[in-house]
């Protein structure tokens, strides 16, 4: 139980009509889960509107509303409570209601649009190996320690999420590392949360279906480091134009990395093959078992990250040495064929370029590249083109085929990515809308030494089609196939 006084800390009142002592045994913003003596927030979605289901809220038993619109009859039995923003009221509301589980922990958010999955899973597993109970919010898993809670969504929402901090908190974990979608950061999930630190991997094309323009994107990425305390340390990539603009009125201790310029974590790319990096990290040559150019990036986030969190270099490097990669991420997938196949959730062009121009590094040029890629649907359209235009400039043969096309139809989508597809490109293009077919045309068309890209999906375990979430993943998708062959 919580007084209604205590849990409105810092959500920007403008009136209250009612009792403020009153006793709360819970909080939600979905009507559906209302129940006696609730405070029931009305919040402005993307879809619907909160304040739409105030009445129904109540009728399920709850006493306090939160709302940014008063509704037209107040009742005697309910204590209405007017902000400016609902969404952001909602963050500090939960962060309160939960004992402010973040102050428990060190809480470091990671954002960009691409590397944030790879480069929490790995602070994780670092920090594990240094000895310390840690938390893990992720595109793909959540963690309290070493135990697997699914995951919905990139970022909770700030109920789940403040939920999640205080299970973290109360198990003994010392630190929680977690993904921050730039949907969390604007919809105001974080707001109330104590951040320890925020790092920024990169940024490009996606999410403009969300955002409008590339502008609005980069704000909101800006808007987690723009709330960062003087306490809080900012990690940037140097070697992104944008980093900088994320410096722009933080108040947080100013950081960056880099491959490319002086910063103040530093490393130089030694060797990359198909086994694994080698970097000199601060004059310090390590080995990693990540691939790439974008994964030393990666690295280079994760070891300043652990630095300012106070941790001894050398133990650092010796440890994160020996981290294994992001499910999903640049995924080996073993054969007797042969065949070299790869499972990655390049998604946007650039995470897409990433790992083809990392491919094209260690081939030898002997071997033929085939690339399936598709595109999601529902999402945003423009980088369609693009998609395509990069898989058929860095690949022999590329096959479009379905991602999760949602409630679009699939050659629709396809033929959105075929204009990007230019005329000296047609005859290393095939189109398999199926994507199980295309996997397997992908294989069939390979021999031993070739290298197939599964581009898209990554870790996902689903194909999401007409709001239906189907059975498939990638990676076993692709070990069947090739067993089938090498039998």
């Amino acid at each position: 139980m919580a007084l209604l006084k205590d849990i409105l800390y810092k959500t920007n009142l403008i009136s209250v009509a009612g009792d403020m002592n009153t006793d709360l045994g819970g909080i939600c913003f979905d009507s559906r889960e209302s129940k006696q003596g609730c405070l029931f927030i009305a919040v402005r979605g993307t879809q619907t509107d909160g304040h739409q289901y105030i009445d129904q809220a109540i009728a399920k038993g709850a006493s306090v509303v939160v709302c940014e619109d008063l509704p037209a009859k107040l009742l005697d039995t309910v204590t209405y409570v007017k902000v400016d923003n609902s969404a952001r009221a909602l963050g500090f509301i939960a962060s309160n209601f939960y004992g402010n589980p973040s102050s428990r922990l060190k809480l470091v958010a990671v954002t960009g649009t691409n590397g944030k999955t790879t480069t929490v899973t790995l602070l994780h597993q670092l920090f594990g190996k240094l000895g310390y109970k840690s938390g893990l919010l992720s595109t793909v898993e959540n963690k309290i320690g070493e135990e697997v809670l699914p995951a919905t969504h990139t970022t909770p929402d700030a109920i789940a999420l403040n939920r999640l901090l205080k299970e973290m908190a109360d198990q003994g974990c010392t630190h929680c590392f977690m993904e921050a979608s730039s949907h969390a950061i604007v919809q105001h999930r974080v707001a109330g949360l104590q951040f320890a630190g925020a790092v920024f991997t990169n940024i490009s094309h996606d999410h403009l279906d969300y955002h409008g323009t590339f502008d609005e994107y980069i704000k909101a990425k800006k808007m987690l480091f723009d709330g960062l305390p003087s306490s809080a340390f900012a990690l940037v990539n140097e070697d992104d134009k944008r980093g900088a603009i994320m410096l722009q009125n933080t108040k947080a201790v100013k950081k960056s990395y880099s491959l490319k310029h002086m910063s103040d974590f530093r490393a130089k790319v030694l060797s990359n093959s198909i086994q694994g990096l080698e970097l000199q990290i601060d004059n310090i040559d390590v080995w990693f078992k990540l691939v790439g150019d974008f994964n030393a990036y990666n690295l280079l986030a994760v070891y300043g990250t652990a630095v300012l969190l106070d941790e001894p270099t050398e133990e650092v490097l010796t440890q994160l040495s020996d981290v294994d990669p992001a499910r999903g991420r640049f995924q080996l997938v073993p054969s007797t064929s042969g065949i070299v196949a790869i499972v990655d959730y390049a998604h946007t062009p650039d995470a897409l370029e990433n790992v083809l121009k990392t491919i094209k590094s260690f081939r030898t040029g002997n071997e033929t590249v085939v690339t399936v890629v598709g595109c999601g649907g529902n999402r945003d359209k423009t980088k369609r083109p693009l998609m395509a235009a990069i898989s058929c400039q860095l690949s022999d043969k590329v096959i479009l085929t379905s991602d999760n096309p949602r409630f679009e139809d699939p050659m629709e989508i396809i033929k959105d990515m075929q204009t990007g597809v230019g005329p000296s490109n047609y005859r290393k293009t095939l189109v398999v809308p199926d994507r199980k077919e295309a996997i397997k045309t992908a294989i069939s068309i390979s021999h031993p030494g070739d290298i197939v890209l599964v581009a898209g999906k990554g870790h996902e375990t689903y194909q999401e089609i007409q709001g239906v979430k189907h059975p498939f993943d990638d990676k076993k998708v692709v070990t069947e196939v090739l067993k089938a062959f090498s039998e």
